[in-house]
């Protein structure tokens, strides 16, 4: 399911999704991002929160995309 919208993700399903990890800021490469962590130190971006404007372009850095990071 996808669904657009300018209110967060989080307060959109409030208390409906209980068994989702916790979100995480991460900085990789000297972007952050709010990332949901998968296995095998793996991350999926959920969106970029402070980038240059040229990398919200970046496939590599679209939401949904997966990246390696150290936890």
């Amino acid at each position: 399911m996808t669904l657009y919208s300018v209110v967060p993700v989080e307060q959109v399903f409030e208390g409906a999704i209980s068994f989702v990890q916790p979100l995480q800021e991460v900085s990789i490469q000297g972007l952050l991002m709010q990332v949901e962590p998968l296995e095998r130190g793996q991350a999926r971006i959920v969106r970029l929160l402070n980038c240059p404007l040229q990398k919200y372009l970046d496939p590599a850095f679209s939401p949904g995309a997966i990246i390696s990071y150290d936890k």
